[in-house]
C-alpha cells in the first residue's frame, strides 16, 4: 500500500476521521504533531499500522503535496493554516439530501 497515495486520494475522508478527534475548520492552524498522529491513529484504525518513524516522513511528504496544491499555507517550519472546508457543512446536507433516520 501506497500510503501517500491513499492520503491524496481520500483527503476529505482522512480530513473527516482526523476532525472528530481534533476539531479544525477551514482557516484553521494545523500542527506537525497533530496531523502526524492523526495519520498514524487513521492507518492504525485501517489495520495498516505505520511506525513512528515512517509516519513521521509520510506526514512531512503530505504536507508538501498539501502545500504544492495550496491546500495549506505554512506558517513556519512546524504549523500550517488549512485553506479548505472540513467536515460536512449544513449546505452539503441540504444538497444531498441527507436526511434523520
Amino acid at each position: 500500500m501506497n500510503y501517500l497515495e491513499h492520503l491524496m486520494e481520500n483527503k476529505k475522508v482522512f480530513f473527516n476521521y482526523m476532525n472528530e478527534n481534533y476539531k479544525i475548520f477551514q482557516y484553521s492552524n494545523l500542527f506537525f504533531r497533530d496531523l502526524q498522529y492523526a495519520i498514524i491513529s487513521y492507518f492504525k484504525m485501517k489495520e495498516k499500522p505505520l511506525k513512528y518513524a515512517e509516519a513521521e516522513k509520510l506526514t512531512l511528504d503530505f504536507i508538501a503535496n498539501l502545500v504544492g496544491t495550496k491546500e495549506f499555507t505554512e506558517i513556519d517550519h512546524k504549523s500550517w493554516k488549512i485553506n479548505f472546508e472540513v467536515g460536512i457543512t449544513k449546505k452539503v446536507i441540504e444538497t444531498e439530501g441527507v436526511e434523520n433516520v
